[in-house]
């Protein structure tokens, strides 16, 4: 990713805020009521360049900044957390070719996903092997100059509009990644999508079970080395941990901003209720739970763009974040009283959104692993001589010494 200087990078993300209040919040209610996918709000994303923020300008992108991608995901889910989704997959399936893609694979594929033409998937999950990657049973057979799938994959974002979906399936060698080419809709060929499944929030958004049965692919679209696609994929799943972190604070910052304007507008015992000690003290632990929030993701957001080792960071990002938004948007409602749990308020849009963060990108008791293990590795790298013993273990200056 190139880097963007903080006006251009100011610039866009007030840019993409500017849209939000206009085209996405007076329709964001009746969407996600309707559960309708945003067609007219996603061309506009396509026309602002959303789809290629990350791509290189070589290949039509904008070749923005990762620290310009939260900004952006933040601003979107600051109106419809739903749209990021619609982001996320599909920046990480551009991600996946980027870094192991071939200088063919890239040319054929990243100029139509930064113009938005062909919208991207990230498939991973199956029904029997979600947190557990390595129980993964769809299956590709190498036949002549083909590969044929065969198998069920869970939880697709993106799953039925996408044109091109970035697939993790099992080989001789081990799990390795393919592009699939399809046309978007319910069945192309082989494919067929299963179920769309119901949810409690993230609405407007399809996430689907796909079915491959005897689906044909070119040798071509296998991306990187076989038997390397789940390191492949979980390293691109730092890219969309941030994105749950990113989109998180877009969530709780609008629940604190809901609470915050609510407080000093309702009216109990002759003042507002901001001015009762109990609403200030939830306003002030909103806040800084908010900002801690937006740091830990602006601090793996930087990072990763550093081509520096994130997993422990970009774990911490979403763990905190996704929990901030869970709280703030239950704080929100509780501030807001009975109106809070109506429809006629965002407020409870952002209660039944919120737990995705929490259980998406791999769930917060699962970052809590990737954390521990993250730690225990550095500390066992750095903080051992050759005889075995212990000496000062550093990390980004802190000292983990006990």
């Amino acid at each position: 990713m190139e880097h963007a200087d903080d006006d251009v990078r100011r610039e866009i993300i007030d840019t993409v805020r500017r849209f939000v209040d206009k085209e996405v919040t007076p329709v964001a209610a009746e969407l996600e009521r309707e559960d309708r996918f945003p067609a007219a709000i996603v061309d506009q994303m396509r026309e602002l360049g959303l789809f290629g923020v990350t791509i290189p300008e070589s290949y039509g992108g904008l070749g923005l900044d990762l620290l310009t991608y939260v900004g952006v995901i933040e601003e979107l889910a600051y109106g419809w957390m739903s749209l990021t989704g619609i982001i996320n997959t599909h920046t990480m399936a551009a991600t996946l070719l980027m870094h192991h893609g071939t200088e063919e694979q890239k040319r054929r594929w990243l100029r139509s996903m930064a113009s938005g033409e062909r919208r991207g998937a990230l498939s991973l999950s199956e029904p029997d092997a979600g947190s557990d990657t390595r129980n993964i049973s769809c299956r590709a057979q190498r036949d002549g100059d083909e590969y044929i799938l065969n198998g069920t994959k869970a939880w697709v974002t993106n799953g039925e509009r996408a044109s091109l979906v970035a697939l993790a399936a099992r080989t001789e060698e081990g799990i390795s990644a393919f592009i699939v080419e399809k046309e978007p809709g319910p069945r192309f060929e082989g494919i067929s999508v299963s179920k769309n499944v119901g949810k409690l929030g993230y609405r407007g958004v399809e996430t689907v079970e796909m079915a491959y049965a005897d689906h044909r692919i070119p040798v071509a679209n296998l991306i990187g080395a076989l038997g390397r696609g789940l390191p492949q994929i979980l390293g691109v799943l730092e890219i969309g941990r941030i994105n749950i972190a990113s989109r998180a604070c877009g969530v709780a910052r609008a629940a604190f901003d809901a609470a915050l304007a609510y407080a000093q507008q309702r009216i109990t015992f002759g003042k507002p209720i901001a001015e009762h000690q109990a609403i200030q003290l939830k306003l002030a632990d909103m806040a800084t739970r908010l900002e801690a929030a937006r740091l830990l993701t602006r601090n793996a957001a930087e990072r990763k763009a550093a081509g520096m080792r994130c997993d422990v960071e970009a774990g911490m990002a979403k763990l905190f974040a996704s929990e901030t938004a869970l709280e703030l948007a239950t704080e929100a409602m509780r501030i807001h009283g009975g109106v809070g749990y109506t429809t006629e308020l965002p407020v409870e849009r952002y209660y039944r959104d919120a737990p995705l963060m929490v259980i998406g990108e791999g769930t917060n008791e699962i970052q809590r692993l990737v954390i521990a293990r993250g730690l225990l590795a550095r500390a066992q790298q750095q903080g051992r001589d050759p005889s075995g013993q212990r000496s000062g273990v550093v990390h980004d200056g802190a000292d983990l010494r006990r």
